[in-house]
């Protein structure tokens, strides 16, 4: 029983990197390659983010202690 699951999870991972990996008619383009052109803007909005909190956690840390 245990071949079996990793069989179909092997099989649903090939086929997951297959789909993504894939390039379309219209553009020539993969998912990976969209990912790829939105990565430095999710990384400026995640960096925003982690800011953002960092400052709320240090804010209450010091209302906290003080």
């Amino acid at each position: 029983m245990g071949l079996l699951k990793w069989a179909i999870v092997g099989a649903a991972a090939a086929y997951g990197i297959k789909y993504i990996t894939e390039k379309r008619q219209e553009d020539g383009k993969s998912i990976i390659d969209d990912w790829n052109e939105k990565a430095p803007d999710l990384m400026e909005k995640a960096k925003q983010y982690t800011d953002e909190a960092v400052q709320r956690v240090t804010s209450r840390m010091r209302e906290n202690y003080h």
